[in-house]
């Protein structure tokens, strides 16, 4: 059985409040668990120290047991001191689609045939001032 660390949702609509379980990975996310090893807040600032009550010696347990935490309670974890979680990087994110990309090129092939270079004739007059001083 695969084990992991997960938020299991509480709270009313609009009103999050997540607790920190151990669960089967195939269990439903609010459904059964294991045992629930502290709480999460969002409501809460972010410098508040209840935003975020985590029990660390069961997570330490569980994680040396293999229990694999969820992206969001790896940074919990990270926090804690518990467990390292490396810096993730998207470098293609930023980088606009094929169709915005395809929208680009024809915009600005539409602007260079509207706009004709007009550098030469200020090159040539820059030239003449030059020659005659």
């Amino acid at each position: 059985m695969s084990v992991s660390i997960r938020l299991s949702r509480g709270g009313s609509k609009k009103r999050p409040y997540y607790r920190i379980v151990v669960a089967n990975s195939r269990a439903p996310r609010d459904g059964a668990f294991i045992e629930k090893i502290g709480t999460y807040n969002p409501l809460l600032a972010k410098d508040d120290a209840k935003r975020v009550v985590l029990d660390n010696d069961r997570a330490k347990h569980w994680l040396s047991v293999g229990a694999q935490p969820t992206d969001r309670v790896a940074r919990f974890l990270d926090a804690a001191g518990l467990k390292e979680r490396a810096a993730r990087n998207n470098p293609k994110k930023a980088e606009p689609g094929e169709k915005a990309k395809e929208r680009a090129e024809k915009l600005a092939a539409a602007e260079a045939a509207a706009n004709p270079p007009a550098a030469e004739p200020v090159a040539e007059a820059a030239a003449e001032e030059t020659a005659e001083a």
